[in-house]
């Protein structure tokens, strides 16, 4: 049996990655979009991802032949979970490839990007010194060694995070709600307590009906004032009202957000925390690039195809 494959990842990184699949598989590669999705997807036995569309319930109803849907990323919530598992479709992803996961930095590294863009000013003082301002003093930031790095889910990017924060001289709090042996030099708390003892809260969880607006106005209303946000996770996990009300009263000093709830709509323009963004200088948020790297993303399209070939062959 020959697989016929729908691909809607951008491939531009590495051309010939769909290579390996050459006797097995045809791979038929279109632009993302989600109406397209929909009318072709009933064509294919397999679907390889791209995060800019929904794999909801439409589509996965309309794929009549759909046996396997790959993404090439450890979050899944693009995805309808539930309906895949209803009609019999595998879903191969990077979640628990820890081995692979540990060579992939860039979101680790996209997380002190944020942190540092907010921390000191730089995105408001570009864009001053763009038009000749060279008003130094007016865009003070702060000095981050010594202070107090949070961060919430050390698993594999929480650890990488955890150890540049060293590197930056910042004494560093991690939470999970595993029991973890932490690295040298890294304090394991309680929710509670980092919420109270950090300076900076980045985020490094998974989304889940538990984590799902974690970090609510309770939450907030626990952080240190003039505390600093980072998310590179998942956009649902923050309560994106509460987050605005915590920037609008200084409660929180700034955000730096890789992630919002709801990117793949369209028209975000009018999204409240874009709208937000537009008119205060204490938020950057960037659109969704933390994986997006030329190294990483070669990196992981090649190791999800061969992983998609492995599931392949052993279907035949």
């Amino acid at each position: 049996m020959k697989w016929r494959i729908l691909n809607m990842a951008d491939i531009s990184v590495c051309p010939g990655v769909f290579a390996p699949l050459a006797g097995i598989a045809e791979v038929v590669s279109i632009p993302p979009d989600q109406t397209q999705l929909i009318e072709r997807i009933s064509e294919f036995d397999g679907y390889f991802c791209s995060l800019y569309v929904r794999t909801d319930r439409r589509v996965i109803e309309a794929g009549r032949r759909l046996r396997v849907i790959v993404t090439p990323s450890t979050g899944r919530d693009h995805i309808d979970i539930e309906a895949a598992q209803e009609h019999g479709i595998t879903i191969l992803s990077l979640k628990e490839e820890t081995a692979f996961l540990d060579s992939v930095t860039a979101t680790a590294e996209m997380t002190w990007a944020l942190m540092l863009a907010v921390i000191r000013r730089l995105p408001w003082a570009f864009e001053a010194a763009k038009r000749g301002i060279w008003a130094r003093d007016g865009y003070r930031g702060h000095q981050i060694s010594g202070k107090t790095l949070g961060i919430l889910g050390y698993g594999r990017l929480g650890r990488i995070v955890a150890e540049y924060g060293k590197a930056f001289r910042m004494r560093v709090l991690a939470c999970d709600v595993r029991t973890v042996s932490p690295a040298p030099g890294i304090e394991m708390v309680g929710f509670d307590r980092l919420l109270e003892e950090s300076d900076v809260l980045s985020l490094h969880i998974h989304l889940s009906e538990q984590t799902r607006g974690l970090i609510d106005g309770g939450a907030f209303a626990k952080l240190k004032p003039g505390a600093i946000l980072v998310n590179t996770s998942r956009g649902a996990i923050v309560d994106e009202r509460a987050l605005v009300a915590a920037l609008e009263s200084g409660r929180l000093a700034g955000a730096g957000l890789d992630v919002i709830d709801g990117e793949w709509n369209g028209n975000l323009r009018r999204h409240p925390l874009i709208e937000y963004a537009n008119t205060h200088e204490n938020l950057v948020i960037s659109p969704h690039i933390g994986g997006v790297t030329v190294e990483s993303q070669a990196m992981t399209l090649s190791f999800m195809v061969n992983k998609l070939k492995t599931h392949l062959e052993r279907q035949n």
